[in-house]
Formats: structure tokens, C-alpha cells, sequence
């Protein structure tokens, strides 16, 4: 008996090893998530919102390489998943969404609901077709995946509502063998590069996600080179935690200063695996070589002497090969005074961090100053929050966060040791990402701890999905950053030297929010009750929302801040004040 679109459809996807398939049901997907309904090791998870479900899909693609599903139906379901879908294109996750759309006999006459959803996904996806014809299949299917899954990107397949239940009739299984193959760089610019890295005299790593696979490679060639180790924010999981001597942390606008003085101290720069996109933090007039899989990324940021195009660890492996650097230990091995120097002052950095998550920081004399001009309501510093969570989680956790400050203090404060992991909204900055991805996450394993870092304004613009969790009995722990503003936005206003506008959040309870959800909430207030609230938090079985308020003025140095900055936020502050007498 031949086997319908929809079942063909889904039949693939149970071979490809996808366990859940995120979206919201309704017309054109109804023989699809039936399909899905009668397929035992396929789970259908019915978000609220669209947008939530490809969030979903793009994290399970980022934590696991694989293939993530979403769908969408006729017209505005479909559009609902753009957003989720721009991210998992920014951030080279594999994912497939499947569109529903009108009848065949319909296309083209402006019927209810339709949508062009070939024109609609030409910029987010690396293929997208409408099947019009049972006949297309699986082939059609086979090339969306191998699209997907081939060059790390978006596919769209859209089906029509009157071809999900009608019958091939020349079926056969779909074929989806894909291999990742291992691209090595040409040999002379190898060779190039190694005599480079031999007569530098100060060398600092910029390491990238795109070189975790590489880590082992990666140290022992910073041990070589006796090189500090910039890392990017994605990097974090994989190069951070005690067993790496060599990362000195994040540079850029959440980072810190030790980072960016690594790079500016530097006469030659390797970056392996990362396209780190924010010119500005580059330093000037420095020998450059650049390590992507990717040619097209290779300068596109920075000047570079040389590029190697490549896999990181084959790569990396070369070089080492074709150094004539003494390794460290050595007689005649690299003098490590510029690593030594990093190091120290990221120490030095660390040290000056934890003393602002102490939550007795306030009581003393440096702390009463300052909260003085920052903190006069004594709301819970968000630094002891991220420091407190850092401590108590797994070893093993996966974490989410928002974009904005939710992010700077996961940055700053919680390391990625361990086993742990970590997804973001790190290549689009969308708000609203933190929740869903956390999600996506969690039905992966449901056994794993899962923590999401929330900014109010990112959670409550997806809140309706609190209840996908709730009725999924997903047991992830948002950890809410409530601040009453959009804390990033309110930032790089005052940066600029202007008062803070548009930028106040009139937040519910969100604890009790949550609770009204049938959700464990939990509302702190208290500095002193942080530390046990998260430990409750963690600690409760099912999903729980812990709900911090934490201080809406506090500062996020840059890791190098300008004149320009400090003037503009000391006028921002002085219109700020005037403003508020003024409305007395």
C-alpha cells in the first residue's frame, strides 16, 4: 500500500532520529500531525506561539548537530515562525519547518490565508520548495534535508492542504545519508602561517564555537605558543573552567578588561573558529591569520595576513606539526610573560567581580557608596543572582539566555565547566529567546537541568509558552531578571548621553503568574534570600519560575570603556534627575 505525503514526511523524519517535531496544529498540518499522533518514537509538542517552536527546533539542532523540525501552518502560522527561523540561519543550525499553505487548485488567487511562502523564506533559508505534486516525494524531502543539513542552514518545505493525506504512486524510502567531510587548508599557506606564529613575539588566541570540536588541539597549541585565550561568548562551553590555564574571557561590549587587553597587547592574532563580528574590539595594525571552515568569512571582519581554510582541529594539528617553537617546559621554549600578564589581570578582574556577587557587598564602606548612587532601594545586585545560580546548578546544565543584560551577567558570572552548556540568541539578538530554546532543550533529556536566564521584557513577550511546559511537565528553571525596564536598551541610551525613555516594564508578579499556571513561582526581594531561593528553585521537581527583583541602575562596564561613554552617561544621569524633579 503506498504510503500518503504526510506519512512519507514523517516516516523520514522518525529514521533521521527526530524525537520531537514543535508547532501549532491546524488546517494544512492536520495529516502531518496525525502522521506524527499514530508514530510511536515521534512526539508532537503543541507550543502557543510559533515563533517558540522554531526557537525549540534551533536549540535541539545547536545541542545536538542534528536535524530540528517545527511547523507552521496556512498564512500567518507560517509567518509566526520567521523569527525563530532567522535565528537558527544566524546561528548555522540545522533545521527543517514545514508550511502549510492553501489547496493547489488555490495558489495564486489571493485565497484566505495565503501566503507566498517561497517569497516569504528566500532571505532565512538555504532551500525552500512547495510540493505540488505527491509525486515529488521523498525526493523533494531528501533535498530539503541534505540542504539543511549540508550547509548548516534553514530549509522550508511547504505543503499544500489538499497533499498531505493523498498517496505517492511510485513510493520507496527515503534516502538521507549526509557526510560532514573534513576540509584541510592549502599547504603553502600552512607554511606561511607557522613561520608567522614562530617569529611572533606576543601571540593572543581569539577562539571561536567553530573550534570546540578542536579543544585538545586548540590548549596544546596555546601551550605552544604560550598564548592567552580570548574566547567568544559561544566558546564559553567547551574552553572555560580550570583544566583550560590559557582563556583570560570574553572581549566586546560583555566582556572584560584583561580580555581586551590581551588583544590590544599583541603583535599577532590567530582566530580559530570564530567570526566574531564587532570590528571595533579588534586592535589595529596587528598581523592577523584567521582559521574558518568558511572562505567567505575569512577577512571579512579584520585585515588578514593569512587565511586557512578549513576544519579547526585539522588545521590546528598542521601547525603544530610545522612549528619550530620549542614546546613549554623546554630549554629553548617561548618566553610566557605576555600569558603570564593576561592571566594575572584577569585574575585581578575575577577577584573584583565575586566581591560585587557577594550579597553583603551593600553593607560595607565601598558598598554603601556605591549603592548610594546606583542602588538606593537596595534591590538585589544581578551579579549575586548569576553567582548564586553559577554555584548551585549541575555540573552538566544546559543554559539559556535572553538577549540584553540577562546575557552580561551569564557572561561574567556563570562558567562553563564541566559538561555544561550554553544557547542564545548569540548571531540575531532577538529578544524573547531564552524560555523556548530552554524548552527545545528539555525534551531532549528530560533528566537534565535545564536553567534559562529571563529578562522580564524577553519572557513576558513569549509568555503564553509557560504553558507549553506546564503541559509537557518540562522541568526547566527560569531564573527571571526582573528589573522593570529593557535593561540593554536603557543602557545604550545613557551611554549616549540620553535620559531613559520608553525603556520602564509595568510587570506582573511573575511568580504569581506562574503559579496561576500551575507552575511553581517563587518571588525574591530579599539579598539575603537569594542563595536559598535558588537552591529551592533547583532544587523543585517540575518547571519553576524564580522571580528576582534585581536593580534596574546597575552599571555593565565595558571591557574598555571611552571618555565618550562616561561623559554621555553622566549627562544621561544628569537629565535623568532634572527630568524627575521636574514631574514632582
Amino acid at each position: 500500500m503506498a504510503r500518503t505525503v504526510a506519512r512519507v514526511i514523517v516516516d523520514a523524519l522518525s529514521v533521521l532520529g527526530v524525537r520531537q517535531v514543535f508547532g501549532v496544529v491546524g488546517d494544512a498540518l492536520n495529516p502531518l500531525t496525525d502522521a506524527i499522533r499514530t508514530t510511536e518514537d515521534l512526539e508532537w509538542v503543541g507550543c502557543r506561539h510559533e515563533e517558540a517552536a522554531a526557537f525549540a527546533a534551533s536549540a535541539q539542532s545547536q545541542l545536538t548537530g542534528t536535524l530540528g523540525v517545527c511547523m507552521g501552518t496556512v498564512g500567518p502560522g507560517s509567518v509566526h515562525l520567521l523569527n525563530g527561523l532567522y535565528d537558527a540561519a544566524k546561528s548555522h543550525a540545522p533545521v527543517l519547518a514545514i508550511a502549510g499553505q492553501v489547496p493547489v487548485s488555490e495558489l495564486g488567487s489571493d485565497f484566505f490565508q495565503e501566503v507566498d511562502n517561497d517569497a516569504l523564506f528566500s532571505d532565512v533559508a538555504v532551500f525552500r520548495a512547495t510540493i505540488t505534486s505527491p509525486d515529488q516525494l521523498p525526493q523533494m524531502l531528501e533535498t530539503a534535508v541534505r540542504h539543511a543539513l549540508g550547509r548548516k542552514g534553514v530549509a522550508v518545505l511547504t505543503v499544500p492542504g489538499d497533499l498531505g493525506d493523498r498517496e505517492l504512486t511510485a513510493d520507496r524510502p527515503a534516502r538521507l545519508s549526509l557526510n560532514s567531510p573534513v576540509s584541510r587548508p592549502e599547504e603553502s599557506a600552512v607554511r606561511r602561517a607557522a613561520e608567522i606564529l614562530d617569529r611572533s613575539e606576543r601571540l593572543t588566541l581569539l577562539v571561536g564555537e567553530g573550534a570546540r570540536a578542536a579543544r585538545e588541539d586548540v590548549l596544546t597549541l596555546a601551550d605552544r605558543l604560550a598564548a592567552p585565550m580570548v574566547l567568544t561568548l559561544k566558546a564559553k562551553a567547551g574552553f572555560e573552567g580550570d583544566t583550560n590555564p590559557f582563556q583570560v574571557g570574553q572581549t566586546g561590549l560583555i566582556g572584560n578588561p584583561a580580555a581586551a587587553s590581551a588583544l590590544h597587547d599583541a603583535d599577532t592574532l590567530l582566530l580559530l573558529g570564530t567570526d566574531f563580528p564587532y570590528r571595533d574590539w579588534y586592535p589595529e595594525g596587528r598581523t592577523v591569520i584567521q582559521v574558518d571552515t568558511e572562505a567567505t568569512h575569512i577577512g571579512r571582519r579584520v585585515p588578514v595576513d593569512v587565511g586557512l581554510v578549513g576544519d579547526t582541529g585539522a588545521t590546528v594539528r598542521e601547525l603544530l606539526d610545522r612549528l619550530t617553537s620549542a614546546p613549554a617546559g623546554t630549554e629553548d621554549a617561548r618566553d610566557r610573560s605576555h600569558l603570564e600578564k593576561a592571566r594575572e589581570h584577569f585574575d585581578q578582574w575575577r577577584t573584583g567581580q565575586a566581591r560585587l556577587a557577594d550579597p553583603s557587598h551593600d553593607k560595607g564602606l565601598v558598598g554603601r557608596i556605591r549603592s548610594a548612587l546606583d542602588n538606593r532601594t537596595h534591590d538585589i545586585r544581578p551579579e549575586a543572582l548569576a553567582a548564586a545560580v553559577d554555584r548551585l546548578a549541575a555540573e552538566d546544565a544546559v543554559f539559556t539566555s535572553d538577549t540584553g543584560m540577562a546575557t552580561v551577567w551569564l557572561s561574567r558570572f556563570v562558567e562553563m565547566r564541566g559538561d555544561r552548556r550554553l544557547i542564545g540568541s548569540y548571531n540575531l539578538g532577538s529578544m524573547a529567546n531564552a524560555m523556548p530554546q530552554a524548552l527545545g532543550a528539555q525534551c531532549l533529556d528530560r533528566e537534565r537541568q535545564v536553567v534559562a536566564f529571563c529578562g522580564d521584557g524577553g519572557l513576558s513577550m513569549l509568555l503564553g509558552d509557560l504553558m507549553t511546559l506546564k503541559t509537557h511537565r518540562l522541568p526547566v528553571k527560569l531564573v527571571v531578571f526582573d528589573n522593570r525596564r529593557l535593561g540593554m536598551v536603557k543602557l545604550e541610551q545613557e551611554q549616549a548621553g540620553l535620559p531613559e525613555f520608553g525603556t520602564v516594564l509595568d510587570n506582573p508578579d511573575f511568580a504569581a503568574v506562574a503559579e496561576a499556571m500551575g507552575i511553581t513561582g517563587i518571588r525574591v526581594t530579599d539579598p539575603t534570600e537569594v542563595e536559598d531561593a535558588v537552591r529551592r528553585a533547583l532544587g523543585t521537581p517540575g518547571p519553576v519560575l524564580l522571580d528576582v527583583l534585581t536593580n534596574p541602575d546597575e552599571i555593565a562596564v565595558p571591557a574598555k570603556p571611552t571618555v565618550e561613554q562616561g561623559w554621555g552617561f553622566a549627562v544621561a544621569k544628569m537629565k535623568e534627575v532634572v527630568r524627575s524633579h521636574g514631574e514632582r
